[in-house]
């Protein structure tokens, strides 16, 4: 999968990347096609991009958000307006370009943006919520 091995520093980053490679495992078990993640378009990246073989087979943007902790609020409370604006840019930038940054070209599919949420469960172990068709 291209964009597979990118290294982060903070605490913060590295709760991400957990939850990016959880949810790609859990795609791929699931019989998807993980296309690339931590997709670079332009100065905005996406965390996954794949397809849902359906039906209907889909072009999926998947944005993951995880919080280690539940102190302030669930993980989807943090997709706020500043990211969503980053979203946006960086799904027209990618359907623009037509390509992935390794240059193979996306599949001609509708489009679906999925967001999945992860927070640690009472147990310890990740809760993980997969929302079907935001808005971003």
């Amino acid at each position: 999968m291209p964009g597979m091995a990118v290294r982060r520093s903070t605490e913060a980053q590295r709760i991400g990347d957990a939850g990016e490679r959880l949810v790609a495992m859990r795609l791929l078990a699931a019989g998807w096609t993980v296309l690339g993640r931590n997709v670079r378009v332009g100065r905005d990246e996406l965390d996954l991009v794949a397809i849902d073989p359906g039906p209907p087979r889909t072009l999926v943007i998947l944005e993951v958000r995880r919080r280690g902790r539940r102190d302030f609020g669930l993980a989807e409370e943090t997709l706020d307006h500043r990211k969503r604006a980053a979203l946006r840019r960086a799904i027209g930038g990618l359907l623009a370009v037509g390509a992935l940054p390794d240059a193979s070209p996306l599949p001609a599919l509708p489009l679906r943006i999925d967001l999945v949420a992860i927070d640690n469960g009472p147990d310890g172990r990740p809760s993980v919520r997969h929302h079907r068709g935001i808005r971003p």
